[in-house]
């Protein structure tokens, strides 16, 4: 299973944008050719997460598509299958690009203690109030590969 080494390389990147932060969950995105099964990325990042800050987090992964292009009939498609055949002529000459994305798109931290957990709304009301940006409930975080 190569979702382990996968699920370490995401926790090192988690447990740095963390910064000591406990998180509930986080969302991946992996493209079709990395062949990330989600039952088993999730459970490896529990094995590999426990006794971290992301001890008991919940994984979100999106499977990311790859483009088919074929050299027969010059159909585009989009396809989660990197063995396919042209959906409109069935030929087998395409060309697959793309599909080999890893990001992890965001990180959901939990509330701090103390604190009354508030919606995502009231949480973008209060920063706006305020005029600050850096505390969102869940952080959007790009360019991992």
């Amino acid at each position: 299973m190569h979702e382990y080494g996968l699920a370490e390389g995401v926790l090192a990147t988690v447990r740095q944008r963390a910064d000591g932060r406990k998180v509930a969950g986080i969302t991946v995105r992996f493209g079709v050719k990395h062949a990330v099964d989600e039952e088993s990325m999730a459970q490896a990042f529990t094995f590999v997460a426990d006794g971290t800050e992301a001890a008991g987090a919940t994984v979100t992964l999106v499977t990311v598509p790859a483009a088919l292009a074929c050299r027969d009939c010059g159909q585009v498609a989009e396809t989660t299958d990197v063995l396919a055949a042209c959906p409109g002529c069935a030929g087998e000459d395409v060309e697959i690009t793309g599909g080999d994305e890893m990001t992890l798109e965001s990180i959901t931290y939990e509330p701090a203690r103390g604190s009354a957990a508030m919606t995502p709304e009231e949480a973008r009301d209060a920063l706006a109030a305020l005029g600050a940006g850096e505390a969102m409930a869940t952080e959007p975080v790009r360019g991992t590969s």
